[in-house]
């Protein structure tokens, strides 16, 4: 059995760019914190039992921010993030304060991830419900990665 060197995991882990808490009012008092480094985004949640969510930010597709007229005076929002993991197909960032620039900041992420992963919008086909290429028989597609049978000779 191998064991888990502690400094090869330190040496790994990525810095934190961005974390909060779900805010009540303007006030960050809450067992919910969310945080993003360069590839993921981390939710955990409780206080005596916990869970933590985590999803890979070249898999997020779309970002939306919602501001009721209570969250626009508390200064706070609730960021949408449609993905494409199968377990959490709708990530919820509820009441997140600076909630523009922080959505802003996770489209930038979300970019600069699928470029260091060589990810293209074509890859991404399929998130709505779509045929997933990846997840097909490529024998199913032509030349072009376009679906049809290959041509023949």
């Amino acid at each position: 059995m191998s064991r888990i060197n502690n400094e090869d995991l330190k040496r790994e882990a990525l810095p934190i760019i961005w974390n909060d808490r779900k805010h009540h009012l303007w006030f960050p008092l809450s067992f919910t914190k969310y945080k993003i480094d360069a590839e993921r985004l981390y939710i955990n949640k409780g206080l005596l039992a916990s869970r933590e969510d985590e999803c890979l930010l070249y898999r997020i597709l779309d970002v939306t921010l919602t501001r009721s007229f209570g969250q626009r005076i508390f200064g706070t929002g609730t960021i949408e993030l449609n993905t494409k993991d199968r377990s959490t197909p709708v990530i919820r960032l509820e009441n997140v304060g600076q909630s523009k620039d922080v959505k802003q900041l996770i489209s930038e992420l979300i970019e600069k991830s699928r470029v260091r992963h060589n990810l293209v919008g074509r890859d991404m086909y399929g998130s709505s419900g779509h045929i997933d290429p990846i997840e097909m028989d490529p024998d199913l597609f032509d030349e072009d990665g376009m679906g049809g049978p290959p041509p023949h000779f």
